[in-house]
């Protein structure tokens, strides 16, 4: 039962990272999406940032990692689910978790559009630093949703 359940569009506020425990792979990332929230004292429009922190799992991990720049905007629902843990302190801790469920990708960002206009220029492009993996890079359009 998915009792709560979030549908968030934003851009990503850095690369996503991929890690691995007892073999599970997972990558954390985080969305930042920005509202209007009325004007000033001099008349000059203000803008609230919220930023949403996200989890994904096995292959939507992956791709994500993979494929994903800081500023590319994604469309992701997620699951809410509720988390209690104990600090170094001892006390009991509460806060929730936003696993992904599924998700498309939107509009590219700064560093993705400078990628796609490298490639079509025929420059050559170096794979980034923070990708490690044995397989070749899923082409996005294959990706079913």
């Amino acid at each position: 039962m998915n009792s709560f359940t979030l549908t968030a569009i934003g851009n990503l506020a850095k690369d996503p990272e991929m890690s691995a425990k007892d073999e599970a792979l997972y990558t954390r990332f985080r969305l930042l999406g920005s509202d209007y929230s009325g004007k000033d004292g001099q008349g000059v429009s203000r803008v609230a940032v919220t930023g949403v922190q996200f989890v994904a799992f096995g292959p939507l991990a992956e791709i994500i990692a993979l494929n994903a720049r800081k500023g590319d905007q994604l469309i992701v629902i997620a699951q809410m689910r509720a988390d209690t843990w104990v600090d170094r302190e001892r006390e009991k801790r509460y806060g929730y978790s936003f696993v992904v469920q599924e998700f498309k990708f939107g509009a590219p960002g700064k560093i993705k559009r400078d990628e796609l206009a490298s490639r079509q220029t025929g420059e050559t492009e170096t794979e980034p630093e923070h990708i490690e993996s044995e397989h070749a890079e899923p082409n996005v359009a294959e990706i079913p949703f």
